[in-house]
């Protein structure tokens, strides 16, 4: 086999999944250099060499690949704060090293308000209607306060508040979910307003899912849709997360969608795309540049946010069931000859086990949070003897956890493993991840037990029909 050498910027469960798909190829022999977050322990036994990096700083990147750049042909990046940062161009123009993920100028993320000005140049029709409220344009917060208040009166109330770039305040809040009254809604707002500009937005009422796709700059591959789950809790209840699990189905799109719908998505984002892309190969584009999350109503498909980069935990979904060699998906990317997808068809259902203080909920929802076993040992022996009962449909993915200098795992503060099952349907694909999930003992984990569940899916159908009349 041909030997090959890969960079990859790892952080959680999504970077492992892209170090898995590199790692499993068939026509190359590969050589792992992993920037890592953390010491997770399936990264370090699959890395040639394994660098801890805490926060992912792109000049201690840069300086790990340019130790090995003789070694390693290409570089993949996880997560989106590298990419924000502009690593790529660092790594491409200082050490010549080819990246798959977008530049710094296709960074999508970066700013929800970039994203709306953008949808009303060549999607209008995506975009719910919006209001932005910067602090240079109101002479107090009595003014900004009336006028988002006349806005309210407008929308009856019915909105989402949203901070204009990632990793503000308290993020996203929506009327009904996480505030019912004026008051609240005030105190969210200004939890976003002392640091950024605040996006007020039509609240839309529908389902959701995941729209993702790979690119070498002049086209785009799509992958099947997915359906997040980003409630902290069963019925959707609690706070927003990171994502506590996902699924797909056998075939492109999800059970509460159509055909239709599943062609009114990808007819949205080649326009998207286009209009980014420009004439010709827009190489900047290559990686996986457009992760869009929709909604579908009654009004049809809505764009909530746009991202760079594969959504976690959606590309992890998707990603065991590619058939292609994934070294090979890469460099079509980079020479800007990448070919159509092929995936098993197959469902397949992601869960995640999380610890007590993730998000914060050990503090405001105590009654919710399991507490025995904190701080004991993580042990996934279960799961793993379960991988070997079920071969290529279970797939188990360490996340937010690490090798203590004990040579034990640890739970650390984020999502900690998610176990991904596969079958020919949703509810055998989720019989496979719930088993390996309860395999997995200690630190207190906990998981929402309604991922995918029957009763969640046909309430999603039935929502969407009658939406839909």
């Amino acid at each position: 086999m041909a030997e090959i050498g890969a960079l990859v910027v790892s952080y959680g469960s999504r970077g492992v999944s892209y170090i898995d798909a590199l790692h499993r190829s068939e026509r190359y022999d590969v050589d792992l250099y992993i920037a890592d977050k953390q010491r997770n322990p399936f990264n370090m036994e699959r890395a040639r060499k394994h660098r801890v990096i805490p926060d992912l700083d792109v000049g201690e990147i840069k300086k790990f690949a340019a130790e090995f750049k003789e070694k390693i042909d290409f570089g993949i990046v996880g997560s989106e704060g590298p990419i924000i940062e502009g690593l790529r161009g660092i790594i491409e123009e200082e050490l010549g090293i080819p990246m798959v993920c977008p530049t710094r100028e296709y960074a999508i993320e970066e700013s929800k308000l970039e994203q709306r000005l953008l949808m009303a140049e060549c999607c209008p029709d995506a975009n719910p209607d919006f209001r932005v409220f910067k602090k240079e344009d109101f002479g107090s917060q009595g003014e900004a306060k009336r006028k988002l208040y006349k806005w309210l009166d407008e929308m009856g109330n019915q909105v989402a508040v949203k901070p204009d770039r990632p990793g503000y305040g308290k993020g996203v809040g929506v009327w009904g979910d996480h505030f019912n009254t004026r008051e609240q809604l005030w105190e969210h707002f200004l939890s976003i307003y002392g640091h950024d500009s605040v996006i007020v937005e039509k609240k839309i009422d529908g389902e959701e899912s995941s729209f993702q796709c790979f690119c070498d700059g002049k086209k785009i591959e799509i992958l099947p849709a997915t359906r997040d789950y980003k409630r902290a809790f069963e019925g959707d209840e609690g706070p927003n997360t990171g994502g506590m699990g996902c699924y797909k189905d056998k075939g492109d799109y999800l059970p509460f969608m159509s055909q239709k719908a599943r062609d009114e998505e990808i007819g949205k984002v080649k326009k998207l795309f286009k209009h980014i892309r420009g004439d010709g190969r827009n190489d900047g584009l290559r990686g996986i540049p457009l992760y869009v999350a929709f909604i579908h109503s009654g009004e049809g498909a809505k764009i909530l946010e746009i991202n760079s980069r594969g959504g976690d935990p959606e590309i992890q979904t998707i990603m065991p069931l590619i058939q292609d060699d994934f070294v090979d998906l890469c460099l079509g990317m980079i020479d800007g000859n990448l070919k159509p997808i092929n995936i098993r068809e197959k469902a397949s259902v992601l869960v995640y086990k999380v610890p007590p203080n993730y998000g914060g909920f050990e503090d405001r929802f105590p009654e919710r949070v399991n507490k025995a076993g904190i701080g004991t040992e993580l042990d996934l022996n279960g799961a793993w003897e379960l991988k070997k009962k079920y071969g290529n449909d279970l797939w188990i993915y360490p996340g937010s956890m690490e090798v203590g200098g004990d040579g034990r795992l640890h739970t650390l503060t984020s999502r900690t493993v998610c176990c991904i099952g596969v079958g020919d349907s949703i509810e055998e694909a989720r019989d496979k991840s719930m088993e390996a999930i309860e395999g997995i003992k200690g630190g207190a984990l906990w998981y929402r037990r309604d991922i995918a569940s029957e009763e969640h899916i046909e309430n999603s159908i039935q929502h969407m029909k009658n939406l839909r009349g």
